[in-house]
């Protein structure tokens, strides 16, 4: 980089220009965009571009508006309340010639009119490309061309640079160009996202990964660009005809991905001088006006199911391994000990061959921020209990393979945060959670996580290990995730549900969280949904005591909200977040998962007011009434349909045959119960949301879930066969004729 510096000063000063080091000098062309809009609010873009050959040292500009109101600023320093300012922050506010810094902002409108296109100013700010910026850029060096082509549009955009487009070039740089937005280079991640000095940071051997214009470290093309030209000069080529694209660029070694979606099919190819890398293909999932999931302007058929394993299972204290282990490993149905240990022989792409073959078309993918952490021995073996033949080598690598073979299954999936550590798993509740848990005093139970916390304060003497999780650390997740399109060349993943149950918060809380998180992942991906889940009953009541709670509306009392279900006070106070790119997915779950009083005969004596294994030893008859199910589902979240929100339910199913294939103490608490109590729960609930024209993921379809088992079939029963866990058989055909109802199959 010092010799490209010297070089531009060297003839900057031979034409008299005096071009130096600059900052608040007319240097820029500063543009605002609306980026997204919808009837309350509005989120807008700033860019400033460097157009001389110096660098901006430090910027600062301003704007006004005449009745918005930001709400929100990343990547940015934002001061004032209209007149506002913004200052870069310390891995932006260096922008090199010829290269842009964005960063954001989202308000309320606080009209009905379109949203404002104000001016920006600042001594940064010039309209008119200065002359400074008409020094040749050209040397005797190598130069790059990038040419993109449509069937109805053709454009090619020149840039030229003193120096060669090498990774060399661009060693010590500090900043990558990560699809419009500037984000610090890692100094000790190698590939991939990570989280440094406070900050997400992309790593330099990842951002070369990135197509062009992008892919740029501190101004210098990365390896990503060819280093083979013909009459000096280097390309990149994108074309595009309707739905078909590719990527092409040229070194000494070559691979091949190719990924099919619903209505594109891309083929890439990346080099580079020395290893293999991916370019990430385009697709942009969008809501549409009648809630329905689109990709690429095409809807996408929500035939959705849960595949769950990587977010971590719990290991029984007498495992000869790992005993009270939390291992996070995705369920095949090919267990070593399978037929005497040669496995059974089921793949994963067997699994997606008989998934697509009944009419699956989509995927939730349950994980914890450990899944991310290829180190992590959770993730490994000796821990692992897949046949070898189909074991992973790490949580984050199974990850990864399972999203690009969804792929090239043209199966969209989407990542689901499942908790905030594999120890604590389902129970946790929010981000921060710690003990006592749910579960503590549950009867006959081997599986209480007492010992674990992710809260960094305020444990209680029973906590061994800490897994220290705040929203600081969920949003770095998050935006981590979001790259995952771009890191691995793909393009079906829809979106990201954002945190799963969060039943121990307010309404107030959660949605702060849920805006906070869309800002995260828009930063890095505009081209996702945001799944976001609602809350249940109760919330935690802020006096540091973790298991008291305090009640939070959600209607009438005669149905309970299932944890995530609650979205109650979401239309008085709706989540700030475009309709277009939010999805709103409760949880609602019959006796299989917890008897609660709407599945119970409140008439009948010494049952009123009693739930789970309270209303067990009571003896109270479950009753399964449509008319008050639907009331309940209506309060919860039902109602919000017709205001214009999409919904994809993340988890509904059960165990039809409770309260048999459960645990025996289950059995007995229930043994009063002889009728498809399940069954006729799950029957009322698809009758619910095809009358409400919204989609829904059954849980589960592997069968390893003890509440629900799944949709493939299974001989293990925890009485009966304890020993054939793990094993699958065919599709349950109750099962099948449930989802073929929802799906009009």
């Amino acid at each position: 980089m010092q010799v490209h510096k010297k070089k531009a000063l060297s003839l900057a000063m031979m034409l008299g220009l005096g071009v130096a080091m600059i900052g608040q000098a007319e240097a820029a062309t500063c543009t605002y965009t609306v980026a997204n809009e919808w009837n309350t609010g509005f989120q807008g873009s700033i860019t400033i571009t460097n157009n001389t050959t110096t660098a901006v040292n430090g910027w600062t500009v301003g704007w006004q508006y005449a009745n918005n109101k930001i709400t929100s600023s990343w990547n940015a320093t934002l001061t004032g309340s209209n007149p506002y300012s913004a200052t870069g922050l310390d891995w932006n506010k260096i922008i090199q010639p010829g290269q842009s810094v964005s960063f954001g902002v989202q308000g309320d409108k606080n009209s009905t009119a379109a949203a404002e296109k104000p001016t920006i100013t600042g001594a940064v700010c010039s309209n008119v490309v200065s002359s400074a910026s008409s020094v040749a850029t050209t040397s005797s060096s190598s130069k790059s061309s990038v040419a993109t082509t449509s069937a109805s549009s053709k454009s090619s955009v020149a840039t030229t640079s003193s120096s060669s487009s090498s990774t060399a070039t661009c060693a010590g740089a500090s900043q990558c160009n990560w699809y419009g937005t500037t984000y610090p280079s890692c100094t000790s991640t190698t590939s991939g996202w990570g989280y440094e000095n406070g900050k997400s940071c992309i790593a330099n051997s990842t951002c070369a990964t990135q197509p062009a214009p992008y892919g740029v470290v501190n101004g210098c093309p990365t390896s990503s660009v060819a280093s083979t030209s013909s009459s000096s000069k280097s390309s990149v080529a994108t074309t595009s005809s309707s739905s078909k694209s590719s990527i092409a660029s040229t070194s000494s070694s070559k691979s091949s991905i190719t990924s099919i979606g619903s209505s594109t099919s891309s083929s890439v190819r990346s080099t580079s001088s020395s290893s293999s890398s991916v370019v990430a293909t385009a697709g942009k999932f969008r809501v549409n006006a009648d809630g329905k999931i689109t990709k690429d302007g095409v809807v996408v058929p929500a035939r959705c199911g849960n595949w769950f394993g990587l977010e971590g299972r719990h290991e029984p204290s007498n495992d000869a391994t790992n005993p009270s282990g939390a291992p996070m490993e995705l369920y095949v149905g090919n267990m070593w000990w399978t037929n005497g240990g040669a496995g059974s022989g089921r793949t994963i792409q067997q699994g997606f061959t008989e998934l697509k073959a009944k009419g699956i078309t989509m995927l939730r993918v349950p994980i914890s921020p450990q899944t991310l952490d290829a180190t992590n021995p959770q993730g490994k073996d000796p821990n692992l209990k897949n046949h070898q033949s189909v074991r992973q080598t790490n949580s984050r690598q199974a990850l990864e393979d399972f999203i690009k073979l969804a792929a090239q299954n043209n199966i969209q999936l989407f990542i689901d945060i499942h908790s905030c550590s594999n120890y604590v798993g389902w129970r946790k509740g929010r981000l921060d959670a710690r003990p006592p848990y749910v579960d503590a005093t549950r009867e006959n139970y081997d599986f209480t996580r007492e010992t674990y916390s992710c809260s960094a304060t305020g444990n209680p003497a029973s906590v061994k290990t800490i897994n220290a999780y705040d929203e600081t650390k969920w949003i770095a997740n998050l935006k981590e995730i979001a790259g995952l399109s771009a890191k691995l060349g793909v393009d079906n993943i829809l979106g990201i549900d954002i945190f799963n149950e969060p039943w121990d918060y307010t309404w107030q809380d959660w949605k702060t969280l849920s805006e906070h998180a869309y800002t995260a992942i828009n930063s890095v991906n505009p081209n996702l949904i945001i799944i976001v889940e609602g809350i249940s009953g109760t919330a935690n009541n802020q006096d540091g005591t973790p298991d008291t709670k305090d009640e939070v509306p959600y209607g009438d009392k005669a149905t309970n909200p299932n944890w995530g279900e609650n979205f109650y006070e979401a239309g008085a106070n709706p989540i700030n977040i475009p309709k277009d790119q939010l999805l709103l997915s409760p949880h609602t779950y019959g006796p299989s998962v917890f008897v609660q009083k709407q599945h119970l005969d409140q008439t009948q004596a010494g049952c009123a007011g009693l739930e789970g294994d309270d209303a067990g030893k009571a003896k109270c008859k479950v009753v399964i009434t449509p008319s008050l199910l639907e009331k309940g589902w209506e309060e919860h979240f039902g109602y919000l349909r017709a205001q214009g929100y999409g919904f994809l339910v993340g988890e509904f199913g059960g165990n039809m045959d409770w309260p048999l294939k459960t645990k025996q103490n289950v059995r007995n608490l229930w043994s009063h119960v002889t009728t498809n109590v399940d069954e006729q729960w799950q029957q009322a609930a698809v009758a619910y949301f095809k009358k409400k024209n919204i989609n829904a993921c059954y849980w589960s379809l592997n069968p390893e879930s003890a509440d629900t088992m799944g949709w493939w079939t299974t001989p293990w029963d925890p009485v009966s066969a304890d020993d054939k866990w793990g094993q699958w058989g065919d599709f349950d055909p109750r099962k099948t004729s449930l989802l073929n109802n929802l799906w009009g199959l």
